[in-house]
């Protein structure tokens, strides 16, 4: 069985890790899983899932960090440029989480075959992950880059990372608006659901663990136990073995 540092450990000198019990799905040329759902709300577990189950590797919001100029492909995406998706994801089988999700339709147009994949939470639940993690680490960010900004105190600022455009595009730069950030959240949600066709869409709770998600691929589910790693503390753990973050 493959533990949680063994995957960091791999991930992080650039092997993949071989599934285990289930036979691997033929390479399409593209993507064959695109993951709609908001951060927090299983994704990494997803992506450890998927890629056990031979679909990876899968693209994270992580991967910006690892990949060297994936940032600026990004943030000419955003900027409305336009982009090869296929490009983009070469690497990669699946893509879940930011940016990715924001782009969902998008890419159903890039890769017709590929399947959708919305990963739900309780909303009340998703926005305390959200507060204690990702927006946590922005209030952290946002705190660095004005204490470079005050030491340099010339030149210009740093261009923004495209992960800041969750909470100025996707939110409104509202997100501490916890009415409004959870209704950001089902309406994305709701909007998923009436645009991706019912046979193309698996809605998806993580804690449902394998039988959904392999019938909906059509694999057998591994002997290995689903993926854990959706807590807060895990998510601490997560950024500081792959990121080097606190």
């Amino acid at each position: 069985m493959h533990t949680f540092a063994a995957r960091i450990a791999a991930e992080r000198n650039g092997l993949a890790l071989s599934p285990s019990g289930v036979n691997s799905p033929g390479d399409s040329g593209g993507l064959n899983i695109i993951g709609a759902g908001f951060g927090r709300t299983g994704t990494m577990a997803l992506k450890l899932a998927l890629e056990q189950l031979g679909f990876g590797p899968c693209y994270h919001m992580t991967e910006i960090v690892k990949n060297s100029g994936h940032a600026r492909l990004w943030r000419a995406v955003h900027s409305g440029q336009a982009v090869s998706w296929p490009e983009l994801f070469a690497r990669y089988r699946a893509a879940v989480d930011w940016p990715a999700c924001h782009y969902y339709h998008e890419l159903m147009d890039a890769f017709p075959d590929a399947k959708v994949i919305l990963t739900i939470r309780d909303p009340d639940n998703w926005y305390d992950s959200m507060a204690n993690t990702l927006y946590s680490l922005k209030i952290a960010a946002d705190a660095r880059l004005l204490a470079r900004q005050e030491r340099l105190r010339a030149g210009p600022a740093p261009e923004a990372a495209p992960g800041r455009r969750i909470w100025e595009d996707t939110f409104s730069g509202r997100f501490e608006d916890r009415a409004h950030a959870i209704a950001v959240f089902e309406r994305h949600n709701a909007r998923v659901m009436q645009t991706v066709p019912a046979g193309r869409l698996l809605v998806y709770q993580v804690s449902e663990g394998w039988p959904p998600l392999c019938g909906f691929l059509g694999v057998e589910p591994p002997q290995e136990p689903f993926p854990q790693i959706n807590s807060t503390q895990s998510f601490r753990e997560y950024n500081h073995a792959q990121l080097g973050r606190p």
